[in-house]
């Protein structure tokens, strides 16, 4: 006979599956699998470019215009006399070439081992169940400043992928007329959330930094696949686990900054950028992107349905007791020296929503 709690863990597997499937789709809406699309598509166009210059008379012409040789032209300012920059045929070749191509695998393959790591393991219990008791974790001002980043990234990933995968993907599906509209309001969003969403990375690297610091315990937690592999076994770890401090902090402090940093490029060219500075910034721009969503696929499933009761701590500002000792044991127990204490579920502690600040 099923014990009340089997029966509870089952109906939340459930709840969890269901969660699963309605993020697929909606990662399908907004555009996270288009790309897959895109390596036809490109091949059919460039071997359609390549046979028409192969038989274009005038195609010797235009290798020389692209040549790049100083002429005569009358715009005035940088790159003047050069009546067509190579350059640019160059950056489309790549930019709708190895990195679409591979950029869009990339994503799809991510996708696809997250479901299918879910559908064999299911998301990571708490071993002892619910204890009915929360411990204070986040506080407003941290969960908002997570919320506004986290909201600002996805707009600006799922616009940023139309952009780059659109004229592939999108025309077909939505027509000439219905993607020019979309790219047009893609465009916009982009460019004007961009500088907003810098704001938030920079807060984040500036508040965080003291939790995500190198800590004693941080080689074991990951020499230990931090207790997913293994069925009972959570290594220890602080306010913040080797693995988060990798692929949250570690990616916005490199790869995080050179997205910001090649998107203010390309935002703002009237400094003195060429185009060709902003060519290679695009490509810059596009790759760390794509590296970035992936990374943050797999931040979103762990902090959502992989791990019961984690998303808890940035909705609510509290998780449950025996959450905090399975998966951040040595957090928990600074926490309680520091005078921290767990309060029932169903208590109102407004007032100690998130222990310390950001």
């Amino acid at each position: 006979m099923a014990t009340p709690d089997n029966t509870d863990r089952k109906a939340r597997a459930r709840r969890y599956k269901r969660m699963l499937l309605w993020s697929i789709a909606i990662i399908l809406v907004g555009a996270m699998v288009l790309p897959l699309g895109s390596y036809v598509y490109t091949g059919i166009q460039s071997a359609h470019a390549q046979a028409v210059e192969d038989s274009n008379p005038r195609a010797n012409f235009w290798r020389a215009v692209r040549g790049g040789d100083q002429g005569y032209t009358a715009v005035q300012g940088q790159e003047t006399d050069v009546l067509v920059q190579n350059g640019g045929q160059n950056w489309r070749q790549v930019r709708n070439g190895p990195v679409a191509t591979i950029g869009g695998w990339g994503l799809f393959l991510i996708v696809l081992a997250i479901a299918l790591f879910f559908g064999l393991k299911g998301p990571v219990p708490l071993d002892d169940g619910r204890s009915g008791r929360t411990v204070a974790r986040w506080s407003t001002a941290n969960r908002v400043l997570h919320w506004y980043t986290a909201i600002l990234f996805i707009i600006l990933a799922i616009t940023g992928l139309s952009i780059l995968f659109g004229r592939a993907v999108l025309i077909p599906l939505l027509g000439p007329q219905g993607f020019s509209a979309w790219a047009d309001i893609s465009k916009g969003l982009h460019n004007y959330l961009g500088p907003a969403f810098s704001i938030g990375v920079v807060l984040i690297l500036v508040f965080w930094a003291r939790h995500n610091l190198p800590e004693k315990g941080d080689w074991s937690w990951l020499s230990q696949g931090g207790g997913l592999l293994a069925k009972g076994k959570h290594p220890p770890a602080g306010r913040i686990n080797a693995g988060e401090k990798i692929f949250t902090y570690g990616a916005m402090l490199t790869i995080g900054v050179a997205v910001v940093v090649t998107g203010f490029i390309l935002d703002f060219p009237n400094y003195g950028q060429t185009r060709d500075t902003m060519q290679i910034a695009s490509i810059i721009h596009a790759i760390t992107s794509l590296i970035w969503i992936a990374l943050m696929l797999g931040h979103i499933y762990l902090g959502s349905v992989g791990v019961e009761g984690a998303l808890e701590g940035m909705s609510t500002g509290r998780v449950d007791e025996n959450w905090a000792k399975q998966h951040h044991s040595l957090w928990y127990e600074e926490a309680r020296k520091e005078g921290t204490q767990a309060s029932d579920a169903g208590e109102a502690d407004r007032g100690a929503a998130g222990g310390e600040p950001a």
